[in-house]
């Protein structure tokens, strides 16, 4: 019989993987913090499915909520139609977001809330009649994702799109800021984007950054005081600050949103990935009353987007249902207990040769090595370890669901040492 991997490399283009994947491991079916493989093995998931699958596989409150979501209303065009699932969720991310974020525009992925959060910047300018406004200004290791306006501001390098570097918007780029996230921000650390800002400040419509943690684009940890002086220097410049949360929100930094540590709201936040639970595709991007304002007010007066699936029923009823885990409260103390054992056990990769530094910030722990990884070789050792974990370039890190329990973390942590011991 036809293996599944056989019958994939005939049909199936999988991301960032060339015509025919390879290494690729079919997966049977999942629980818990658990992968069951096709050929009967199982893994321990150390990547929550790229971050998001926050409470787990298959929680049945979230798997209620969709059964009885279906049967009432699976989908229905958000074009001059609302439902119940949509508006509460709404109602709820206003009421969990920094304060002055007031209107919900609910997205198919984080690639393209980053896209609606740079269409809003623009199209504020327009409204307010200052139309060369229409760069963006962001800090180098950022990754926002890979449509044309969120490659645009990923880091030119680091960010994976220099293949399109011709094709994109010319946008500015700050050095990252060097202070760690246990350190002061001192003026040397935002001298860059300072100067950057006050020199282009009449065509900048906004500034976009990951707050505190920088994701794909490095796993990069800064210092909050950083972020607080961004959110100065915006406001002092009249340029607008989008903070993309896709990767830290919902708790994963051990604040409910990264931008809680440096006590800051940005004009327009980009949610996504755990939204759901990593049930399903949703994604939605936030904006204070002085986004709103004036794309209702100028001209045409609505806001020039409108995705076929937005608001999708299904997937708000999923996100509701995530929520109300999150609400009940044990999140905190869960990744709080993931952060101390992340901590203790992966500092033994520090004295291994082919490491250079180890980081840990929440429910994230970062093994960055001296040079990139061969996936090709590191992909199957962790699997031969028992864990999924999936590196990319020098970076071998670990995002584990809130719900894994201590002895499937040392799992993870003792997998990635021994793989990484091994590399040479």
């Amino acid at each position: 019989m036809t293996s599944l991997v056989e019958r994939d490399r005939r049909v199936v283009w999988h991301p960032y993987a060339a015509p025919e994947a390879s290494p690729l491991f079919a997966v049977e079916s999942a629980q818990g913090v658990r992968l069951r493989m096709e050929d009967g093995r199982e893994l321990v998931d150390g990547m929550s499915s790229w971050w998001s699958a926050i409470h787990g596989y298959r929680h049945p409150r979230i798997e209620a909520a969709l059964e009885e979501q279906l049967h009432r209303l699976p989908h229905v065009m958000f074009g001059g139609l609302t439902h119940e699932s949509a508006v509460r969720l709404c109602e709820r991310l206003v009421a969990l977001s920094p304060e002055g974020l007031e209107r919900v525009f609910l997205c198919d992925s984080g690639s393209v809330a980053v896209e609606v959060a740079i269409k809003m910047a623009l199209q504020v300018w327009v409204s307010k009649g200052r139309p060369g406004k229409r760069r963006l200004l962001t800090i180098r290791g950022g990754y926002h994702g890979d449509t044309f306006g969120a490659m645009a501001v990923c880091d030119p390098v680091t960010g994976m799109h220099g293949l399109f570097e011709g094709n994109l918007s010319r946008n500015l780029f700050a050095e990252r800021p060097g202070c760690r996230f246990d350190e002061p921000c001192e003026d040397a650390d935002i001298a860059d984007l300072a100067r950057l800002l006050e020199q282009h400040r009449d065509e900048l419509a906004a500034v976009i950054l990951e707050p505190i943690v920088q994701g794909a684009g490095g796993m990069w940890f800064y210092s909050p005081d950083y972020l607080t002086r961004v959110r100065a220097l915006c406001d002092e410049a009249d340029v607008l600050l989008i903070a993309d949360e896709i990767a830290t929100g919902f708790g994963r930094t051990g604040r409910f949103f990264a931008c809680e540590y440096a006590g800051i709201s940005p004009d327009i936040l980009c949610v996504g990935k755990a939204l759901t639970g990593g049930t399903l595709t949703l994604a939605a991007t936030l904006a204070n009353d002085r986004v709103s304002a004036a794309l209702g007010e100028g001209d045409p007066g609505v806001f020039m987007h409108g995705p076929t699936f937005m608001g999708n029923a299904l997937a708000c009823a999923a996100a509701n249902a995530s929520l109300d885990l999150l609400e009940e409260g044990k999140w905190p103390e869960q990744v709080s207990s993931i952060g101390e054992q992340l901590r203790s056990e992966l500092e033994a990769c520090r004295s291994l040769p082919a490491v250079a530094d180890v980081r840990v910030l929440g429910a994230i722990g970062v093994v960055e090595l001296h040079e990139a990884v061969d996936m090709s070789v590191v992909q199957p050792e962790f699997v031969e370890e028992g864990i999924w974990i999936r590196p990319f370039g020098e970076l071998v890190y670990t995002m584990p669901p809130y719900v894994i329990e201590s002895g499937d973390l040392s799992l993870i942590t003792g997998g990635i040492f021994e793989v990484v011991s091994r590399i040479a």
